[in-house]
């Protein structure tokens, strides 16, 4: 801590950067205490970090600029695997005893597959190939894919194939997930036709039930695909910024936090 609050501004500007790219956003009170200095120094080297293309701002902190047009790969988005678990964990009192959900593919929603409790006669929808492939052994259970175009970064089915059959289905309850929750930018995800899917599934479900880890809340990405509004519950993380969960509160119908 002494020796990083001696940083020049360029040496410190230098680790905001590498902090950002290690884990995925930087937050201005942190970043203070962290160098010593005051916030408004920090959101200075933010705004700096900004026109130079390497940082993009966003409230109450900054992302990398690769990562509002980046998305994971399946096999890497086990980052935060013990949160999005709790997340799903606290997502199960959602699942109906018997009735229809739709899962779609995400890492969260992949961990919600996982916990469903035996016995439960459902019928499970999914655009997910590994949450298909996870429960067709199940004799509790009926799944049914969407079918169309595999997306190799997701292992999701999207385009017009499985926009079809979305239109073709309601569900009593849509577990969904997302790339950016923000006020400002509402629902946005970095592929367009992601987000066409995605606009079809915010209207899939009896109840919209969307599961975000806390590096969701306050993100924004390039495709905007709909409102706060649209989701009935939100479940995230506790470890959220209060300020987020506050927004939230206010655009979403119901907010759970997972233990």
């Amino acid at each position: 801590m002494d020796v990083e609050a001696k940083l020049y501004a360029e040496e410190r500007r230098h680790l905001i950067v590498r902090l950002a790219r290690e884990a995925g956003r930087v937050e201005v009170a942190r970043l203070a205490e962290r160098f010593g200095v005051t916030p408004e120094t920090v959101r200075q080297d933010l705004n700096a970090l900004q026109r130079s293309g390497l940082l993009k701002r966003m409230h109450g902190g900054a992302v990398p600029l690769e990562r509002s047009l980046y998305e994971a790969r399946i096999s890497e988005r086990r980052e935060f695997s013990a949160e999005k678990e709790s997340i799903a964990e606290a997502a199960l009192p959602l699942v109906p005893v018997t009735g229809s959900i739709f899962l779609e593919s995400g890492s969260t929603a992949t961990f919600l597959a996982e916990h469903l409790p035996p016995s439960r006669d459902l019928t499970v929808f999914t655009n997910s190939l590994p949450i298909a492939l996870l429960l067709a052994p199940r004799a509790d259970l009926t799944v049914i894919t969407l079918g169309g175009r595999v997306r190799a970064v997701t292992l999701g089915e999207v385009d017009s194939f499985a926009i079809r059959s979305l239109r073709d289905i309601h569900v009593d309850v849509a577990f969904l997930g997302t790339n950016g929750f923000s006020v400002p930018h509402g629902l946005t995800t970095p592929d367009q036709s992601e987000a066409e899917f995605k606009r079809e599934t915010l209207r899939v479900g009896e109840t919209s039930v969307l599961l975000a880890d806390r590096t969701k809340l306050g993100q924004a990405s390039v495709w905007r695909y709909g409102e706060l509004d649209a989701i009935d519950v939100l479940v995230t993380s506790p470890h959220a910024e209060e300020r987020l969960l506050d927004e939230a509160r206010e655009h979403v119908g119901r907010v759970v936090l997972a233990q």
